[in-house]
């Protein structure tokens, strides 16, 4: 099971989504997961992950199947020495599950650990990092994923997904 996960912050709190899939190439998912968290760390430059770590894994913990690999909107590493979100959330998974982070803006000091992948027509790479998983089976896994367009269905979905619960709905 392939989880992607993704969290939307709120005044107050935050909602954080999950959408399972069997293939990379699925064009639906086979469930959603949301969890609000009513309470959020603020956001601090360079430790993104102490805000939004706490909120994957409590999506996570939701998970009706634990999955075999994650995906993350952002990056697993920042630089060569410098974890992102994805390493942070391996480690804090004690190493159990790969994670793949899919960035969507170019983040400077990732370039010697980020491979670009260009889909559909757009001209503009995501950029994706690996934790676990070898870079360019992650890269090209993330190519070939459902959807004719630069985002994949099921980023595109767990993105909604997470926009539009509401906290009466993911409690």
């Amino acid at each position: 099971m392939i989880a992607f996960l993704d969290v939307d912050y709120r005044d107050p709190g935050a909602v954080a989504a999950g959408v399972l899939a069997h293939d990379w190439a699925d064009p639906a998912p086979a469930a959603e997961v949301v969890a609000f968290i009513p309470e959020v760390a603020e956001y601090v430059p360079g430790e993104f992950y102490r805000r939004e770590l706490p909120c994957l894994l409590t999506v996570l913990d939701r998970c009706p199947t634990a999955p075999d690999v994650i995906v993350v909107d952002g990056y697993a590493w920042l630089g060569p020495d410098r974890p992102g979100l994805g390493a942070r959330l391996h480690e804090a998974l004690a190493g159990r599950v790969p994670v793949v982070g899919v960035g969507k803006t170019a983040f400077q000091s990732a370039g010697a650990v980020a491979v670009p992948v260009l889909r559909g027509s757009s001209r503009q790479p995501l950029w994706v990092t690996a934790v676990g998983l070898d870079l360019a089976v992650a890269a090209e896994v993330v190519r070939t994923m459902h959807g004719p367009h630069r985002i994949p269905t099921l980023l595109r979905r767990v993105d909604r997904v997470a926009r539009a619960a509401t906290p009466a709905r993911s409690v």
